[in-house]
């Protein structure tokens, strides 16, 4: 009888649905949720909530190959693992497994500088929805994007990651990303939560941060992203903010998170390295990730001790069990491993288009006719195209389109001298590469040298060809922050020679010169700008990258993207300079301390635009900038309240020769109160259908009376002020085309539960 039992017992382990001594097991998804719980151990609770990380298995272990972690599994409850997997620009895993003679390659999409630059969230959610669609269908459960960090700084290496320098703008793509993506069927985890702004000593870093500057910049554009689009899971980053690490921060991820706003999913740490575990679970963090065993153990012992209370980890068991019911791998889906790389291909390759940025056009020099004769394209750029970024933001794609194909596709024909000089350089670069197998500089291991060629050639390349297209290029990402110096922030001496001898070269004799960035955060433009004819800012658009940079050249697209974030005309100017480890260098980031750096947010609300618009600051190109082949007229502007919500109606007429579209932006200037306050604030944003010429649409904007409310620390409340509001709507922010102003009676008050 005894023999009977052990081996119903072991059935009902395997199974998960048996019955011991009469008393049927409860499953997960067939009972309440809090039945699950009561029948679950103490150990069962704790490896809940820590991941299935390296300790425990290998890399080739995991249920999809190349994923970043999974969730423990418990049969015996129905409890099954999840997985979760990188990243912002499409899913990340492994293209090969062991003995497997398949490829699970990815697509590799728009990067988020180009995908916010589109300013059109019905695209950036079908971006979402193509991504998912991958994640669905390669057995994930959970895509670890986007990312969406304020851009306080431009040389942060993760920039690329993120969407811009204004939260209003932040927050609105990445809630229309995560609706995409979730509208799957899969969960995604919004990052970094939060003042990720540097890499430099990330996880030991305290970001010091007024709760003013704190709640209207850095956490405005999350709570945004929660409200509207309410993601499975958000994801702690690795720094403090103000002396506390986020992963164990009560006020942030409960009272802020959970009680202010109304946060219904789970949140689970960075992948980080043993911290305060028991800290860790008390705050909110309801996922250690990767997981380590000895994380189970201190959450046994600590319960055991009355150091942690059971309700805590009761508490974190009931939303990860919520989470799981809702996943893909719960529901036994039967995916597939083969997404549809085309539709995905296409639409990676109409968003590149509708995100590039045209910053330049002199004389109408672009577009250009495939007629005109051969394209000199110079530049490593132009042959080693980057699709994206690297670190967790990488995706392995099936291939990129290069900018030399992307021309050849589009029907010009390109001098052949160069691009069998340029093909052999970089064969030759990569030689060295390889060889030196990651030890050289992290950026060289990514992008070879700019060549250097000698004037005479220029010279004759000038009388072979109609045209020259000059691609400069650079690369970033995870753990490293960029340089203000040569090749990263600025030209190298190479780069600056080759634009200065072949504008001069080709306009001798009356030929254009195009520039295109195939870059992925801010770099100096004001000191060369005026030497090209066209400035093309591609970023890093994904796998199709050279056909969309080719659709802009040619024509085939009227370029629509415009600026997210601030260029300014030296590095010097951002007011964020004085406190960033650039270069590594500072007094405040003494490696002698155990505890290594913090960085004094001294410039308070003045980043970006808010800063250089306010304090009239020279710029080299404005936020929300960017040029068309066509021509856009404002007119009849309107406002209308209804309660406490304000709609904004303006009429955009194309008055040029081609079809376009239009981002109309709208910025608020508050009266003048308490606070002091930026001159203007993006409050709302909206583009236009393709207007052919001629063709009018009258566009619609709302914002709210919260929306204008400005954080007083004094009172721990947001505040709107009463008087008059002055609303420009225009092309850029410092483009206005209409103003209508507007009188807030009485003085709005909402006083929140957390302060940071």
């Amino acid at each position: 009888m005894n023999k009977f039992f052990v081996i119903l017992f072991f059935l009902s382990i395997v199974s998960g649905s048996s019955i011991i001594a009469g008393n049927k097991i409860p499953q997960l998804g067939k009972d309440p949720i809090n039945k699950v719980i009561s029948a679950m151990t103490l150990e069962e609770k704790a490896q809940l909530l820590v991941g299935l990380g390296q300790s425990k298995i290998t890399n080739t272990d995991y249920i999809v190959s190349g994923a970043a972690g999974m969730t423990i599994s418990i049969p015996r409850l129905g409890i099954p693992s999840t997985v979760e997997a990188d990243g912002p620009a499409g899913l990340r895993i492994d293209p090969r497994r062991a003995d497997d003679s398949k490829t699970y390659y990815c697509t590799g999409f728009p990067i988020a500088t180009l995908l916010s630059s589109t300013w059109n969230t019905d695209l950036v959610k079908e971006v979402g929805a193509a991504m998912g669609n991958e994640v669905l269908e390669y057995g994930c459960d959970v895509l670890l994007a986007p990312g969406m960090n304020i851009h306080r700084n431009p040389l942060c290496g993760r920039n690329f990651e993120y969407y811009s320098e204004d939260p209003l703008l932040t927050g609105k793509i990445a809630a229309a990303m995560v609706n995409g993506v979730q509208s799957q069927g899969v969960g995604t985890s919004i990052k970094h939560f939060a003042a990720n702004n540097q890499e430099t000593f990330r996880t030991q870093n305290s970001s010091n941060i007024s709760q003013r500057a704190l709640r209207e910049l850095y956490l405005k554009g999350f709570e945004i992203a929660v409200k509207e689009s309410h993601p499975w899971t958000i994801m702690s980053s690795y720094n403090k903010i103000n002396g506390v690490y986020t992963q164990e921060d009560y006020s942030l991820l409960t009272s802020l998170l959970r009680e202010d706003w109304g946060y219904k999913g789970i949140v689970m740490t960075d992948w980080t390295d043993l911290r305060n575990t028991i800290s860790q679970v008390h705050a909110g963090n309801d996922l250690m990730m990767p997981g380590k065993s000895d994380q189970v153990k201190e959450i046994v012992l600590a319960v055991k001790s009355g150091e942690l209370s059971i309700s805590d980890v009761d508490r974190n068991v009931k939303r990860m069990l919520e989470f799981i019911i809702k996943t893909p791998r719960f529901k036994k889906y039967n995916y597939t491993n083969d997404p549809d790389f085309k539709s995905h291909a296409s639409i990676t390759r109409k968003s590149a288009d509708e995100g590039i940025i045209l910053l330049k056009n002199d004389d109408n020099t672009l577009p250009l006719k495939t007629e005109s004769g051969k394209i000199a394209l110079f530049g490593v750029g132009s042959y080693n195209f980057l699709a994206g970024g690297t670190g967790s933001g990488n995706v392995h794609k099936a291939y990129v389109i290069n900018l030399a194909q992307g021309l050849k596709n589009a029907g010009f024909e390109l001098q052949p001298k160069l691009n069998s000089f340029y093909e052999k350089y970089i064969e030759a670069e990569d030689v060295q590469i390889k060889e030196l197998n990651g030890k050289s500089a992290w950026w060289q291991v990514f992008m070879p040298e700019e060549a250097k060629i000698i004037p005479e050639y220029i010279e004759n390349r000038a009388k072979d060809s109609e045209v020259a297209v000059i691609t400069f290029s650079r690369s970033s990402g995870e753990g490293f922050d960029r340089h203000k110096t040569e090749g990263d922030f600025l030209l190298t001496k190479n780069e600056r020679n080759i634009l200065e001898n072949v504008t001069k070269s080709f306009h001798a004799v009356n030929k254009k010169v195009v520039v295109v960035l195939n870059i992925g955060g801010v770099i100096e433009t004001a000191s060369w700008k005026n030497l090209p004819d066209a400035i093309i800012l591609a970023w890093q658009p994904g796998q199709e990258g050279g056909n969309s940079v080719a659709d802009i050249i040619k024509g085939n697209v009227n370029p629509s993207g415009k600026l997210t974030m601030t260029f300014p005309v030296s590095y010097s100017d951002v007011p964020s300079s004085k406190n960033f480890p650039s270069d590594y260098q500072g007094e405040k980031f003494n490696t002698d301390k155990k505890d290594i750096g913090y960085t004094d947010y001294d410039e308070g609300l003045w980043i970006g635009y808010r800063y250089f618009n306010t304090f009239d600051k020279s710029v080299s190109y404005p936020f929300g900038y960017g040029l068309s082949y066509t021509t856009f007229d404002y007119a009849a502007a309107k406002i209308k309240k209804s309660g406490k919500s304000y709609t904004v109606d303006v009429k955009i007429t194309n008055t040029g020769k081609v079809a376009g579209k239009e981002v109309a932006e709208l910025y608020i200037s508050a009266p003048k109160g308490k606070l002091e306050k930026p001159a203007m604030e993006l409050k709302s944003f909206a583009k236009t259908k393709l207007l052919q010429p001629g063709e009018s649409e009258m566009v619609t904007m709302t914002f709210n009376l919260l929306d204008l409310a400005s954080f007083d620390e004094s009172l721990n409340s947001w505040i709107t002020d009463k008087g008059k509001y002055k609303v420009s709507i225009g092309s850029s922010v410092q483009d206005v085309r209409q103003t209508i102003f507007f009188d807030v009676k009485t003085m709005l008050k909402e006083k929140v539960k957390a302060k940071i």
